[in-house]
């Protein structure tokens, strides 16, 4: 029976990394993999999948009106799909878990989604939280704060070292602008 799993954790804790190996194991197997990423994440190019330790995969390209269970059965007509991936997955609408729900559940195909559980406001985006309320089999990825912690929170920061604590919830970034934190030091920055 075919499972859908959510892997979360705040930023650098490998969850591309984690994807990409996943595909790659059943891929040398025989086994057709399809991967999804959201289209509005194009800071490595639009459909790729790209890990900080440099590794990448073509990816399949979604947007919030996309019906991801007839995505997956249009492919499997031409390529029979033995499990998709999607990564970012916190971008996903409440339909298309739904939909990735769909897929385990009426196709059989196992659905392996990565993403963030928090925005830098410590609240949950919409695909992760009804990720973790349907999801089959939740894991948590572990990244690690400054303090040698387990982070579990993203703080987003300014040109100018500062934390940001209002504005827009999607804020397609990297390092350059997120660092992951635990909860102490996310109160800190934020709360400060």
């Amino acid at each position: 029976m075919a499972k859908l799993y959510f892997y979360y954790s705040s930023m650098n804790a490998g969850k591309s990394t984690a994807l990409l190996q996943s595909s790659y194991n059943y891929r040398e197997r025989g086994m057709n993999t399809l991967v999804l990423a959201p289209q509005l994440d194009d800071r490595f190019g639009k459909g790729k999948v790209t890990s900080r330790i440099g590794i990448e995969t073509d990816a399949r390209t979604f947007v919030p009106d996309d019906d991801l269970l007839a995505l997956v059965e249009k492919r499997n007509k031409h390529s029979q799909v033995h499990c998709v991936l999607i990564d970012e997955a916190q971008f996903l609408t409440k339909e298309q878990v739904f939909q990735l729900g769909e897929v385990t559940d009426k196709m059989n195909i196992p659905v392996l989604a990565y993403g963030l559980r928090t925005d830098f406001q410590g609240e949950p985006f919409e695909g992760s939280k009804y990720l973790l309320a349907w999801s089959d089999n939740l894991k948590e990825l572990k990244a690690i704060c400054d303090c040698g912690s387990k982070a579990t929170m993203v703080v987003r920061f300014d040109e100018g070292g500062n934390a940001i604590t209002e504005g827009s919830q999607i804020e397609i970034g990297g390092n350059d602008r997120y660092v992951s934190m635990c909860r102490k030091h996310f109160k800190e920055k934020f709360f400060s």
